[in-house]
């Protein structure tokens, strides 16, 4: 992967759409969300035709609160799972990515107070539409140790969703794709609550 990769994704869009792009201008990941599903289910493709689909996310459980959601490739192999620690992500966003049952790396929101004034300052009329020049929420890839190995961040603008993933720290291919399939996930999550 090249590095900083670009997320973004129209905010009114009946089911969710995500672009990632390396800093050649490449198109890694088209992501699509399917959309009036109790189940969330998520494909990943190699290009915005979605004639080739690479991976599948799919919840273990109809919404909740501490879903986990697996990851497959096209053949239906398990790549592992990512799972949001309900309770304890009503503060301060964190998710487990797991290999299995054994936790590999975990997402953490870096400061919860930034997620918090970008949420009330979308609320105001009118000011609201321009939150997403405001406050940038950041969310790093952390190894059990503490280490961070990425880092997503929200960027500015306007009727979108745009986000920036810089490599902090060194990751194997399978740890990368781990953290890589999280990191949308935890997005669309996140988004769908504001």
């Amino acid at each position: 992967m090249n590095y900083p990769l670009k997320l973004s994704f129209k905010i009114l869009a009946i089911a969710r759409q995500l672009s990632v792009i390396d800093s050649t201008g490449r198109l890694v990941f088209y992501v699509k969300q399917k959309a009036f599903k109790l189940k969330e289910t998520v494909t990943v493709f190699a290009d915005e035709a979605q004639t080739q689909p690479l991976y599948s996310i799919n919840a273990d459980r109809v919404i909740d609160f501490s879903a986990r959601y697996h990851f497959a490739d096209q053949r239906g192999a398990s790549l592992g799972s990512v799972k949001r620690q309900g309770m304890k992500s009503i503060w301060r966003s964190r998710y487990d990515i797991m290999d299995g049952e054994q936790v590999v790396l975990t997402i953490q929101e870096a400061n919860p107070w930034t997620k918090v004034f970008d949420s009330l300052f979308g609320e105001i009329p009118i000011l609201g539409m321009f939150s997403g020049y405001v406050f940038h929420p950041a969310y790093d890839v952390l190894r059990p140790n503490g280490g961070a190995v990425l880092r997503l961040t929200k960027e500015p603008a306007f009727l979108e969703g745009k986000f920036r993933i810089d490599k902090l720290g060194p990751m194997n291919e399978q740890e990368e794709l781990r953290a890589l399939l999280s990191l949308l996930m935890m997005v669309m999550i996140e988004r769908a609550r504001g």
